[in-house]
Order: C-alpha cells, then structure tokens, then sequence
C-alpha cells in the first residue's frame, strides 16, 4: 500500500538559499524517504516586488546539489500541479468567497488612515489588543452592496472564541488562546493579493500535505492555519516546529556570526556530504555519540519526535573539523576533481595542463589529502610547485625556523653534495631512511636539516613528508631549490 505521507517545503524565491532552508528540506526530506512518502518542493512567489528567477534557480540547484530529490515540483510537475503559488491565485480567491459565504470571513472597509489611528491609540494606551474590524458584524447584504459599489477592502478572517490547541511533533501540547489572534488579512486591500497564512493553507489541502515540518519561527502562524482548515470542513495536517539555528552569540543565525547562506559554504570547498552531516546535527542527533554518519544512517534513524525542542547552536569550528573528515574519506581521485576547480580558479595550470598531468596532480592531491580541510585550500598547499626554483616564496615562520639552525646551511650543502654524488638514493621511502643515517653521521639531529630543507623545497614551515615532496618536484627542481636556499639563508635577514 503506498504511504500517505506527504511533506513539501515552500521556499520564497527572494534571496540566497539559507542554511535554514537546507535544514529544514532535509529534515522533510528524510522524513518522507525513511517512510515511503513523498517530498513536494513548491515555490511559493507571492511577493511579486522581490521575487527573482535567479534565486528560484538557486533554490532548485542548492537543493538538487544536496541531494535532496522531490517527487513533485516546478520543473517535474505532479498530480496537483501548478507548484508555483502565484499561478494558483484564482484557486486561492474561490477559497476566499467561500470563507466569506460561510460567515468565517468577512470584508473590511477600513482605510489605512483608520488602522493607522487605530495602532496609534493602542500605542498611547500601552496595550496590545488583538484587531476586531469595524466591518466584521455588518450585514452581509450590506457588505456585498458596498463591495458592489465599488468601495475597497481588505477579506479578513473572523476569529471566534476560545482557543487553538494541537499536537505538535516536536514541542509536545501547545495551546494559544483566541484572544491574541487578530483578525487578520486573507486578501490584502484591492482584492487579488491574498496572504502567506491563508494561501498556504489552501495549497496544503489542495496538495494533500500530510504533514508540515517548519521553523519554530512560525509557530504563532498555527493557530490561523488550524481555523482555516476547521473553517472548510479539512483535516488539518499535523505540524512539527523545529528549533531556530543559532549562532555562537545563541541568537538566531546571521550573518553577524558566520555565513548563513549554501553557496558561500560550496564556494569555500565544503564537501556535500559534511554539509548535510552537519545540517543533520542541528537540532537532532544519531544516538548522542557518534557526529559521522551516512545519508543512508540518517534517514534509516530519523524520526521527528527526536528533534530538539532547544536551538540548536551553529559551531563553525565543528563544521571545519567535520569538513576535513570527510575530505579525508576520498579517493585521490575523488579528491582531485573536487579540488582542481580552485586550482583552475587560481591560474596554477589550464584544463589542458591539468589533464596531461593528472598521474603527477593524483599524487600531489594523495600528499596533502591529511592536511587539507577544505577542497579551497588545495591550491595554497601545492602552489610552491608552481614557483620558479629560485623564486619560491617563503612564509615567514618556515625561515625564521630554518635560520635558527645554525649548520642548516652546512648541512645543506653537504646533503646537496650527497644527491650530486649519488651517495643518497632512491625512492622517497629509501632517500629518507638513507638520509637519516647521513644525519646522524654528520653528528647532527633531524631538525637541523629537515627544517631549511623543508623551507628549501616548499617554503612553507611544515608540510607532507619532505622526500615524497622531492619525488614530486623531480631531483633537479630539488636541488635548484636547494642551492637558491642555500644562497638566502646565508645572507642575515633583511
């Protein structure tokens, strides 16, 4: 029998695709997967002054990046289509006349000088009190001969009596009393631009949305859902509010903390598989111990009641670290194709270089692949090999440590002597092993070698094993280095 279950997210075309978001589809997302439902992306573009193809794209490609597949959507169409909210409008308004004819709704004549007089005096009284129109027990007769005439206004929803409690799947029994709710708008003044809260109730029901996980930030819009569906004889879906992301200040994610946005986290090298790791984290947890876990392990362990009622703090040095784990899962190949974009990106070689030299850029990725944490950082780590022999740049660090060796240069030179010679040899395994021996013969400890030599080579103070670098670089660029090194360090410091 094929599941019920049927989740959507609803994005606004207006922006960046927000961490948020991300969290929110995925947590829908798995939910749908892991009991055979369905996972429904519609775009809700009702705000026509912001709106912007490019963010939609950006949604549908973000999420598509994710892996975050649907089932129904804008570009895949489905049984209930259209899946762009502005294309349902005329649905919306016969939803809207049929509120009105029940009695749940009703229209209301105010000016907007009238509600502006009418916010100011609560502001003078110090109290808030929730809106009641002026129009809400008129005739309707009366009502629909104004409307008749010409005379503009806005259909708001009638709150009655009582209150609004529910279950929700996350945060346990809530109850919000009635008093609170203003009778709020359904459609805006001028009688085509209905409202967020009531046009996404009607393409809930329409889609048969079974469930409706969200941020907590739109817990207060419940209630306001819950009397519209009571309000059309609908069964109300059953909703899960999930935890605000917070930033280490433990207020709401922002760009005051860290990026917020997918794309700045892709452009920066983050691997997809930590990023939905991650996002996974925020606000749920594998079994309280384990941080690393596959797609697959997630879906298979989610269940919505585990969620976190608390927000969930964004720790950007978490997220490194976890960005760094799974770039160390990859194959040297796997590696190298996420990594070479930024080398392309920096002008170390072109396309046509970079493929005739995919056997030398395999293992200089397999060299680095412990030290990296993200794909961006490749080309920093590599780009001594690009240097002229005698131009090589040398961070500050790496040379006031190979200065500080006072027989670095000595020992330099008598290593040099020993490659010339033919007396140290071999793979980088044997070269190091030998050099060692020559080392200790010298009556001289590692350091004072392996230091200048490693900022002969690289220029960098620390760095992948210093033979597998010379192996790389080939044994004359080796000893070119060697000797410019050699030349510097003896000259005193600038």
């Amino acid at each position: 029998m094929e599941s019920q279950i049927r989740v959507r997210i609803a994005p606004s075309p207006t922006g960046t695709v927000h961490l948020g978001l991300c969290r929110t589809s995925l947590f829908n997302w798995a939910f749908a997967r892991r009991h055979g439902g369905k996972f429904i992306l519609r775009i809700e573009d009702t705000d026509h002054g912001r709106n912007t193809e490019v963010s939609e794209k950006a949604i549908l490609d973000g999420l598509e990046w994710l892996g975050l597949d649907w089932d129904e959507g804008p570009d895949k169409g489905g049984p209930f289509e259209p899946y762009h909210q502005s294309q349902r409008v005329k649905r919306h308004l016969e939803v809207a006349d049929e509120l009105l004819k029940s009695g749940h709704a009703y229209r209301d004549f105010s000016t907007p000088e009238e509600l502006d007089a009418w916010r100011a005096a609560q502001e003078a009284r110090k109290q808030r009190e929730a809106y009641r129109g002026k129009d809400r027990d008129l005739d309707a007769a009366d009502s629909q001969a104004r409307a008749d005439g010409g005379e503009a206004f806005a259909i708001r929803f009638r709150i009655p009596e009582g209150e609004s409690s529910f279950k929700d799947l996350v945060r346990g029994d809530v109850t919000i009393p009635h008093f609170e709710i203003d009778d709020w708008v359904m459609v805006r003044r001028g009688g085509e631009a209905p409202t967020y809260n009531f046009v996404v109730v009607c393409d809930d029901f329409d889609m048969k949305i079974s469930h409706v996980f969200r941020g907590e930030e739109h817990l207060v819009n419940t209630p306001k859902q819950l009397l519209i569906y009571s309000a059309l004889g609908q069964t109300a879906p059953e909703f899960g509010h999930l935890p605000l992301m917070l930033g280490t200040d433990r207020k709401k994610l922002s760009k005051r903390t860290g990026d917020t946005a997918l794309g700045d986290y892709q452009a920066k090298g983050y691997p997809k598989a930590a990023i939905v790791n991650f996002l996974a984290l925020q606000g749920w947890a594998l079994d309280g111990e384990n941080d690393l876990f596959t797609r697959d392990q997630f879906v298979g362990a989610f269940d919505i009641g585990d969620v976190s009622k608390a927000g969930a703090v964004f720790d950007p040095k978490k997220f490194l670290w976890m960005a760094g784990e799974y770039l160390r899962q990859e194959s040297p190949e796997e590696l190298l194709d996420h990594c070479l974009p930024y080398v392309l990106e920096d002008g170390l070689m072109t396309a046509d270089v970079a493929s005739e030299r995919r056997a030398w850029l395999l293992q200089v990725a397999a060299s680095v692949q412990d030290r990296l944490q993200l794909y961006s950082e490749f080309p920093d780590w590599i780009a001594h090999f690009f240097a002229a022999d005698d131009q090589v740049s040398y961070d500050p660090k790496a040379e006031k440590g190979a200065r500080k060796r006072e027989r670095g240069v000595e020992l330099l030179g008598g290593f040099l002597d020993a490659l010339d010679s033919g007396d140290l040899s071999g793979d980088p395994a044997a070269l190091g092993s030998a050099t060692k021996e020559w080392i200790t013969a010298q009556d001289a400890k590692i350091p004072e070698l392996f230091q200048p030599l490693r900022c002969a080579l690289t220029g960098m103070p620390g760095g992948p094993d210093i033979f597998e670098t010379m192996d790389l670089l080939g044994l004359d660029r080796a000893k070119a280095r060697i000797r410019a090194a050699m030349d510097r360090l003896a000259t005193p410091a600038s």
